[in-house]
């Protein structure tokens, strides 16, 4: 049997010695918020080099995506800029936070595909008519000829 001083007293053994070591990582410069159901997250460029850049704030909002709120996402740790436009909200280096129904971005999305698509099928037959004889398109031959204006006159009476 053992005795009571062989044991460890109870004030040595801690937790933190079976605990996993800290690893470093690199800091990230524009924090994520945790995933919310139904939401899509983007950084949206509000300044650049200290000018504010009103353009693409009105084409980011017209296409659905609205400011969130800082108190609405405590898990960002981050420091508010002190001559923010948007004090209430999350921005960092000139970019806002934003926030759009997932749904509205999907539509979004499709809608390039779509785009995109057409645009290649138009690159596409284009290369089509480069190379298939059957597909091209007709030409119209213009001849050019050397010597226009008096002098070529001169040449042609004498």
């Amino acid at each position: 049997m053992s005795t009571p001083n062989e044991r460890t007293p109870r004030e040595q053994e801690t937790r933190a010695a079976a605990a996993r070591p800290l690893t470093w990582k690199p800091p990230t410069t524009l924090p994520d918020p945790h995933p919310r159901p139904g939401l899509c997250f983007r950084w949206v460029r509000v300044s650049a080099m200290g000018a504010a850049d009103p353009g693409n704030i009105s084409n980011s909002f017209q296409e659905g995506w609205e400011p969130v709120r800082a108190v609405d996402y405590p898990e960002l740790d981050f420091h508010p800029d002190k001559n923010s436009r948007w004090p209430e909200n999350v921005e960092i280096g000139g970019l806002l936070l934003c926030s759009a129904p997932a749904l509205l971005m999907k539509q979004r999305a499709d809608y390039y595909d779509q785009l995109t698509r057409r645009q290649m099928q138009a690159v596409n037959d284009q290369l089509d008519r480069e190379t298939d004889p059957r597909l091209s398109r007709v030409t119209r031959d213009s001849k050019t000829s050397v010597g226009f204006g008096p002098d070529a006159r001169r040449e042609r009476g004498a």
